[in-house]
């Protein structure tokens, strides 16, 4: 049964490729910018927030319509700045011309939390690669995923185009459904759970998976304490901490510690005393789990649900403070939710030795933060942690998937290398649904000779 449905979407998606992969750079454009333009127009990107939240009971619709629109504006301006038709480098001194052409049927799998915004992102990189993709949605994410899919279609049908570019499993969505799409398709690209990604590296189908985050900031004794403090504030707080981005731990240096946390609970943070940190425990986690109906709510549900007495509606974010880092604690690790862990630090050093322990539990590969003015702390820690990006006096969240103001790209999928058990170290972009055929012509000969490459071996081995 499983199989006989996903045949039909994979031949449907062959059949749309057949004119489409072999689109001039133009047309390709023009696709990826209907795509776009489908969850970006304001009536839909906030319907789709609406229906986000309410079939999926995660984030709120205010930033999934920013996450929505930003990512998918963001992105657009980077696809439309390459080239990926035909040649797209030309290295004469190496005499090496590079022909991109598409990998086939992509498979996307779509978390819950971002049930419009990821699936929109993978459908632009696919086809600025000339491909076509079938979206495999979270079970709870479907209607919101659907309905992104349904507008796709439209506007590829409006400029002429297969609508079968862009498809998605029908309901009900199921794992061994999602998992027969691995074993069909030329290419996996997975977001969301370890499992999922765990089961696509494992189909035979070449995949492209990311690492679970639990980001850890540190706030060193230079650091604008109040810049600082809102900008993690803004970060924590966006989609309710939904974001693999979102903060997840603080390490505040001593020197600074009392300030920061005042400044915190200026921007809005609550710390928790022992009785009420260990009311969230409590709640937060179920028989080692997260428990569904409290994640990604907001500051009040998120109170009322733990049972804080609190009435003071300027919180928006909550601390708990932990001496050490203890793997056996569940504060070391990602909480979906308004919950930051504190740990303080005497120095850099500790701080270092702090993100180890914190990524050792989960999180290695994805991503660290710092608040400095001194760059050779941010350095330091892009020289020793096993993260793939280190963000400087930014928002986390808005940062760590491209930004107006750093040179990542936008994506919705930030792969996490070899500490992760991912396959690449980037943030997932249109290179990835690339093949590239390389035309090799002959140069001037380029052979140094044996004393060049061994003379210095030589003079201090030996022959």
């Amino acid at each position: 049964m499983e199989k006989d449905i996903i045949a039909g979407l994979v031949n449907r998606a062959r059949i749309a490729m057949d004119d489409f992969s072999s689109a001039s750079q133009e047309r390709v454009d023009e696709a990826v910018t209907a795509v776009a333009w489908s969850i970006y127009e304001p009536t839909r990107a906030h319907e789709l927030s609406e229906l986000a939240v309410e079939t999926t009971g995660l984030g709120n619709v205010e930033s999934k319509v920013l996450k929505n629109t930003r990512k998918t504006f963001g992105c657009l301006r980077d696809l439309l700045r390459v080239k990926s038709v035909g040649v797209i480098a030309d290295i004469p001194e190496k005499g090496l011309v590079k022909y991109a052409k598409p990998v086939g049927v992509v498979g996307a799998v779509t978390p819950s939390t971002n049930p419009s915004a990821t699936p929109v992102n993978k459908a632009m990189l696919a086809l600025k690669g000339r491909n076509s993709v079938i979206i495999a949605p979270s079970p709870s994410g479907l209607k919101a995923s659907a309905k992104t899919v349904e507008y796709m279609r439209e506007g590829l049908e409006k400029i002429g185009l297969p609508a079968d570019l862009v498809q998605i499993l029908p309901a009900p969505i199921s794992k061994q459904l999602t998992q027969e799409l691995m074993y069909a398709v030329d290419l996996v690209v997975v977001t969301g759970s370890q499992n999922n990604v765990k089961r696509a590296y494992s189909s035979g189908t070449p995949t492209i998976g990311v690492g679970a985050g639990n980001v850890p900031v540190v706030i060193d004794d230079t650091a604008n304490l109040s810049d600082a403090a809102q900008k993690i504030c803004v970060s924590k707080t966006f989609d309710n901490a939904t974001s693999c981005s979102s903060e997840n731990a603080l390490v505040i240096l001593d020197a600074v510690y009392d300030e920061a946390i005042e400044a915190l609970k200026k921007a809005g943070g609550y710390m928790c005393n022992a009785q009420e940190k260990e009311k969230i425990r409590d709640t937060l986690w179920i028989d080692g789990h997260l428990n569904r109906t409290i994640i990604a709510k907001s500051a009040g549900v998120f109170a009322k649900g733990c049972g804080l007495d609190i009435s003071d509606g300027a919180v928006k974010f909550f601390m708990v403070e932990e001496d050490h880092v203890d793997p056996q604690s569940k504060f070391s690790d990602e909480k979906l939710s308004l919950v930051l862990t504190v740990y303080r630090a005497k120095n850099m050093d500790e701080a270092v030795n702090q993100l180890h322990s914190i990524l050792d539990v989960c999180g290695k590969g994805h991503s660290v933060g710092i608040h400095t003015n001194c760059p050779e702390h941010a350095s330091r820690l892009a020289a020793e942690i096993d993260v793939v990006r280190v963000l400087v006096n930014q928002a986390h969240t808005f940062g760590n998937g491209g930004g107006f103001d750093n040179g990542l790209n936008f994506t919705l999928s930030m792969g996490g290398g070899s500490w992760a058990g991912n396959s690449i170290t980037d943030n997932l972009n249109y290179t990835h649904f690339l093949n590239i055929t390389h035309l090799v012509k002959t140069i001037p000969e380029d052979k140094p000779s044996e004393d060049a490459l061994f003379g210095k071996y030589w003079e201090k081995y030996g022959k």
